[in-house]
Order: C-alpha cells, then structure tokens, then sequence
C-alpha cells in the first residue's frame, strides 16, 4: 500500500536546499500559508531566523524577494509610492512656453482653468509614480515574496495601513484608484515583540513563533552553514551555548550569534573549547558588558561540562 508524500516534509526539504533547516511547525504555516493565500505574523526573538526564512523562500521558491524595513514614522510614501516630483517639474518646464498661449484666448478665468484641466491628470498618472517595496510586490507578474520587517518599530497608524493589502492583496492610491496583485504575493511580517500589535492585524495573519533552537536544532543549523565544521567541536558548541543561555542574561546568545562564533572558532583552527579561548571570543556571543561580567564564573564549568558531555557520543537534546 503506497503511502501518500507528506507535503509538509517537502516545505522542510525544499528550504533545506537553501541551507535554511525548518522546524515543522515553520514548514507548516508557510505550506498553511501557500494554499490559504494568507500572511505570516513570524515571532521571535532577535537574530532566530525569520528574516532568512523571507530570503530561504525566495531562493526555493526562484521568487524575488522585496523587504520593507519598519522604522518609527514610516509613512505610505516610503513604503507603497510617492511621485517623480523632478520629473514632474522638468515636464512643467517644457509645457511652459505652450501654456501661455493656450491660455491667452481665455477671456476670464473659468475658460483658463477648464483648458489646464487635464494637466493635473496627466502629472499624477502612471509615468510619474515611483513605486516603493509595497507596490511593487504587488506588481510583480509571477508574484514575490514580501517581508515587511520588524514591522513592531512602526507606528500603530502605519499598521492600520497595511490591513487593506494583507486581507485583499491590494492597495488603493486616491489618484489612480485600487490596484490588485494579479499573483498574491507570499507575505511575511517579523516583529520582535516590541509592542503589542493589533488584534485587526493579527487576525489576517496566520501566527508562527521562532524560539531559541534545542541542541540538536542548533547543531543542524550551524552545520548546513558551516559544512565543514568538525563534528565533535559542533557538539561541544550547541552544548556550550545551551548552557550559557541557562544563565539569567540580558540578552540569550541566538543562533545567529551562534553561527558567528562557530565561524570564528573554525577559523581559530579550534579543536576543543577551552575557559581562556572562551573567554577570549565571548563578545560574539554577549553583547553587553554586564552580561558578559555576569557569565564570566561560570564559563569554565560550562566549557568542560560541554567538552565532556560530547565526548559522551550520547544523542543532543532535541
């Protein structure tokens, strides 16, 4: 009896080509996602992954990818259109010298207004309009992906603007009118939690959060980054830093800390860990002076645990 492929398995393989190493449940709300044409709310703390996973799916997908930047005063101008403000003086320079004598007939101001009438249409028309990461996501033909990033640092105005293009996947500009994605882009929004977003805005979305990795996550992750990282100081890294976030921190090393410092390590040409090579390098991994005074008793504990647990050969944490 044959048994059916499981599409979600598939979501895993095809951004593991990428080197982005899924989770199921990632893999699942974006093949959710794929088939309910619906945005994805992705969740997390800083440096996990959910900018890379914008930039995974574009790659499988051989999609472009257009990233929207959230920032406080992010306004539609930046972010879905505004004019050719140059282009649109040049063209008002060389209508000058015919604008005269259009209007010298006029014997009062009613007829000259009605002969500069189309003017207005023609200086906000399609050939003077610069499109932005939103408008042109939603003018790509055989559709995108697009990210809008961190949008938790945008203002609540901002985020009350996007509702139109995330239920419809269209946008409505107040000279042109509505214009509609003929291929609904696959949209991400990544926040890291800030402030609280709305609940209009969350009930568009489907919701996926991305946590700390386990070790035996982690050490798929760094290793699909770093191919050619030893196997028994990979171990001793994911051990390491599962400990280190153990420790009451400020801020968690993540994985994207995780990844530097492998790198950095490998090219140490490091076989083991030791405190004083820990100790040395620990500011790829904490970025504030407190924290790092606060691990400093505990690194060498930590380093040998780590050292001896993966000369174990025992199975990682999953």
């Amino acid at each position: 009896m044959s048994t059916a492929p499981d599409p979600i398995a598939a979501v895993a393989e095809g951004l593991g080509r990428t080197g982005y190493i899924a989770s199921r449940p990632i893999a699942l709300a974006l093949h959710l996602a794929q088939h309910l044409q619906k945005p994805i709310l992705v969740e997390g703390p800083a440096g996990v992954g959910k900018t890379e996973l914008s930039r995974a799916i574009a790659a499988w997908q051989g999609l472009p990818l257009h990233r929207l930047q959230c920032h406080e005063g992010l306004d539609e101008s930046r972010a879905l259109y505004e004019w050719k403000y140059g282009k649109q003086l040049l063209y008002t320079q060389i209508l000058k010298d015919r604008i005269a004598p259009m209007l010298g007939d006029a014997p009062v101001l009613a007829p000259a207004l009605k002969a500069l009438e189309g003017f207005s249409d023609l200086f906000f028309s399609e050939q003077f309009l610069e499109p932005r990461p939103l408008l042109a996501a939603l003018r790509e033909p055989r559709g995108c992906v697009l990210l809008i990033d961190e949008i938790d640092k945008a203002d609540e105005a901002f985020e009350a603007f996007l509702l139109e293009l995330l239920a419809d996947h269209a946008v409505t500009i107040p000279e042109l009118g509505t214009i509609r994605a003929a291929v609904p882009p696959m949209v991400l929004l990544t926040s890291n939690g800030m402030r609280e977003l709305g609940d209009a805005l969350k009930r568009r979305c489907l919701h996926l959060f991305i946590g700390l990795p386990s070790p035996e996550m982690e050490a798929r992750i760094v290793a699909a980054r770093l191919p050619g990282i030893p196997a028994l100081l990979l171990r001793q890294i994911v051990l390491f830093i599962a400990g280190l976030r153990a420790l009451d921190l400020k801020k968690l090393p993540s994985i994207s800390e995780t990844i530097d410092w492998a790198r950095a390590l490998t090219l140490l040409h490091t076989e083991h860990l030791s405190p004083d090579l820990v100790r040395e390098t620990l500011n790829i991994l904490l970025k504030h002076e407190a924290d790092i005074s606060a691990a400093q008793p505990a690194l060498a504990p930590l380093a040998f645990q780590a050292k001896r647990d993966a000369e174990t050969g025992m199975p990682l944490p999953a």
